[in-house]
C-alpha cells in the first residue's frame, strides 16, 4: 500500500523543489512515523496529567509544579545530553529514550487507578505524578537532541527544509489529535484506558526507529574532552546571532505568553466546558500550527523570514491577550487557534534556521542548547504562569503574559538586527 501511494506522487518526487521531496526517502518516512505516534502520546500524557492534578489539587500554582518537575532535569542536563548526542549513535539513543519514557508511562498508569488515589490518598498521586514526570525530564533532555539533529542524516542537505516542514507538521499532527483524544479519553474510558493506548503508540514510536540503520557521528573528536565539547557547542550558538536571536525570542515569547497551566482554570471555572472542553482548548493552538505549516509545506516563505519571524511572535501575543479577555468558549477557541498558527510559522522559521546554520558535528550541541531554550520556556514558562495567576489571579495573569511578549518583539526588533534582516 505504501508502495503505491508514493509511486502515484514519483513524477513530483523527483524534484528537490517538490513539496514531497523527503517523503520519498524511506528512512525518513519511518522517522515522521516515530514522531508522529511518540509525539501524540507525549501530548496525551500532559493532557491527562493536567487534567488530573487539576481535579486533585484545584491549584494553579501545583500544577505549574508539573511543568518544574520536568524542567529541572531538561534542563539541568541539556548540554550534557548534547555532547552526548554528538558522540553517539543517534538512532539507538532515541530508541532507548522511548522504550525509557513508556516505562515511565506504565507508572502513570498504575498510580491513577482508582484504587491508588482511595487507598494511598491523593498526596501520593500528586507527588508520584511529580517524581514520574521528573524521569520524563531526564529523558526529554536526549529525546530532543537526538531526534532533531538525526534529521540531517536522513534527507540531503538540500532537501533539508523541506524536511523540517514535514517533520513539524507531524509533530503539530500528532500533537492535535493527542490533546483532543485525550480529553475525550479521559471523559468516556477513564486513565486506565488512556494510558494502555499511550503505551501502544510508544510502542509502534520505537518499532518505528528501529527501522531506521544507526546514525553514528564519523566527525566526532573522541580525545576532545566533556567540558570542552558543551563549551564548544555554546560558544557556536552566542557567536552565530541568528541563531542566538532565534532561541531568546522563542524562549521569552513562551515564558510570558504560554497559557499550558492555566487552560484548565479556564475550561473549569470560566469557560464551563470540562474535560472534553478543556482537551479541544489544549489542541487549539496546534490545530493552528497543523494549518499553516501544512500552507507553508506547499507555499514556502521564499523571502524576509526574519522580519516575518517578529511580527508572528507579535501576533501571538495579540492572541493570548485576546484568550485572557475572554468569556465566549468559541473566541477563546479561536484566539489559540490564531495563536498556534502564529507559532507554526515562527517553528518553521525557527527549525530551518536551526537545520541550516549548524554544522553537521555539533547538531546534536546545538540541538540542546535549542531544547535548552525551548524547555526553560514551556515548563518554566508554566511555573510563571501559576505564580502570576497566584498573585493577580486567572485572567490578570494570561494578560500580563500577553503585553510582555509584545514587549519582547519590541526589544527584539531593536536588539536583533541580524535576526530581523536574515533571509534563507
Amino acid at each position: 500500500m505504501e508502495s503505491f501511494i508514493f509511486a502515484a506522487m514519483d513524477t513530483d518526487l523527483q524534484s528537490h523543489n517538490s513539496p514531497f521531496a523527503s517523503v520519498r526517502i524511506k528512512e525518513f518516512r519511518y522517522y515522521i512515523s516515530q514522531r508522529f505516534f511518540f509525539i501524540m502520546g507525549m501530548r496525551m500524557v500532559t493532557t491527562l496529567v493536567l487534567w488530573k492534578m487539576y481535579l486533585l489539587t484545584d491549584d494553579p500554582l501545583l500544577i505549574a509544579m508539573v511543568g518544574l518537575s520536568e524542567a529541572i532535569p531538561a534542563i539541568s542536563l541539556a548540554l550534557y545530553s548534547g555532547h552526548v548526542v554528538d558522540k553517539s549513535d543517534k538512532r539507538s539513543l532515541l530508541l532507548l529514550s522511548i522504550v525509557l519514557y513508556l516505562l515511565c508511562v506504565v507508572g502513570l498508569l498504575f498510580i491513577t487507578r482508582p484504587g491508588v488515589e482511595h487507598d494511598l490518598g491523593k498526596r501520593f498521586v500528586q507527588y508520584g505524578i511529580y517524581l514520574i514526570i521528573f524521569c520524563t525530564g531526564i529523558i526529554r533532555s536526549f529525546t530532543g537532541p537526538s531526534a532533531s539533529s538525526i534529521l540531517a542524516q536522513l534527507v540531503p542537505k538540500d532537501v533539508l527544509p523541506n524536511a523540517v516542514t514535514w517533520s513539524s507538521t507531524t509533530w503539530l499532527t500528532a500533537s492535535v489529535l493527542g490533546h483532543g483524544s485525550a480529553g475525550l479519553l479521559v471523559a468516556y474510558a477513564g486513565y486506565t484506558v488512556s494510558f494502555l493506548i499511550i503505551i501502544g503508540y510508544l510502542m509502534i514510536a520505537a518499532f518505528s526507529i528501529w527501522r531506521i540503520k544507526p546514525k553514528p557521528n564519523l566527525h566526532v573528536n573522541t580525545e576532545q574532552k566533556t567540558w570542552e565539547s558543551v563549551k564548544e557547542g555554546l560558544r557556536y550558538v552566542f557567536a552565530t546571532k541568528e541563531l542566538l536571536g532565534a532561541f531568546t525570542l522563542d524562549m521569552l515569547a513562551v515564558l510570558f505568553g504560554g497559557v499550558t497551566a492555566i487552560i484548565p482554570f479556564f475550561a473549569g471555572k470560566i469557560l464551563h466546558v470540562g474535560s472534553i472542553g478543556f482537551g479541544w482548548l489544549n489542541a487549539a493552538a496546534d490545530i493552528g500550527s497543523m494549518a499553516v505549516i501544512l500552507a507553508l509545506t506547499f507555499y514556502p516563505l521564499r523571502r524576509k523570514q526574519g522580519l516575518i519571524l517578529l511580527y508572528v511572535v507579535a501576533g501571538y501575543g495579540l492572541c493570548i491577550i485576546t484568550f485572557g479577555l475572554s468569556k465566549i468558549y468559541w473566541l477563546s477557541f479561536v484566539a489559540l487557534l490564531v495563536s498556534g498558527a502564529m507559532d507554526g510559522i515562527s517553528v518553521v522559521v525557527r527549525g530551518t534556521i536551526l537545520q541550516l546554520k549548524t554544522p553537521d558535528h555539533m547538531r546534536g550541541r546545538v540541538s540542546s542548547v535549542n531544547s535548552m531554550f525551548i524547555n526553560s520556556s514551556n515548563e518554566i514558562g508554566s511555573v510563571e504562569s501559576g505564580v502570576a495567576a497566584k498573585l493577580m489571579g486567572i485572567v490578570p495573569s494570561v494578560i500580563f503574559g500577553g503585553s510582555m511578549t509584545l514587549l519582547v518583539v519590541l526589544a527584539m526588533w531593536f536588539k536583533a538586527p541580524k535576526l530581523r534582516k536574515f533571509e534563507y
